[in-house]
């Protein structure tokens, strides 16, 4: 039981747009509250299923693979992917300001060499030296390997003679990025998060 507690559901908006990744309490309590509807692929088809005739597919389902949720009156298919009937909006938030965030901006980049390095082996730099009147912001603030950090020192980067690769900026947060990169995803997410992915 705890187990499948733990199992994940895609949530689409009504327009069918990935939004977030819930728990499976979370789903059900959505799915109780009349706030969501499962949806399930079969032979390429999609069908929208409110709690009650959920709960009838999954008496009549031959499908003995599924996974289940036990209840002392019913045997309940967990849902996969669900959607919200009344939010239509893209969530909106703002990528925190910190190093592994910053790692992630620059792919794990040296901004002045362009290496690619573990973690371990990156530092950050302020472009523009603090002491120049630099701040400590996503457009002041890059990865850099220790040895072109200890290179530029504490100069500008055309007083040490460097470059950057890329302006840096602070990134968007894109939904559909977090839930593709989630390491639980169920393959039948996949669909919906395809034609996003390619973007």
């Amino acid at each position: 039981m705890e187990v499948v507690l733990t199992k994940q559901v895609l949530v689409l908006n009504r327009f069918w747009q990935a939004v977030n990744v819930v728990g499976v309490k979370r789903a059900f309590s959505l799915l109780v509250q009349g706030h969501a509807e499962v949806i399930h692929q079969s032979e390429g088809d999609f069908q929208l299923y409110d709690f009650d005739q959920w709960l009838d597919a999954s008496e009549f389902s031959e499908d003995l693979e599924q996974e289940c949720l036990h209840t002392v009156r019913y045997v309940i298919r967990l849902p996969k992917v669900i959607i919200l009937k009344f939010f239509d909006r893209l969530p909106i938030k703002e990528v925190k300001f910190h190093r592994k965030n910053i790692f992630d901006r620059d792919d794990h980049r040296c901004q002045y060499c362009g290496k690619h390095f573990k973690e371990s082996e990156l530092n950050l730099d302020h472009v523009i030296p603090r002491h120049h009147g630099g701040r400590t912001s996503w457009e002041n603030v890059v990865a850099s390997c220790i040895s072109c950090n200890s290179r530029k020192a504490d100069r500008l980067p055309h007083e040490a003679g460097m470059h950057l690769i890329r302006k840096p900026v602070q990134p968007k947060w894109r939904p559909f990025v977090a839930v593709a990169e989630n390491k639980d995803r169920n393959r039948s997410w996949d669909y919906f998060l395809k034609p996003l992915q390619g973007r």
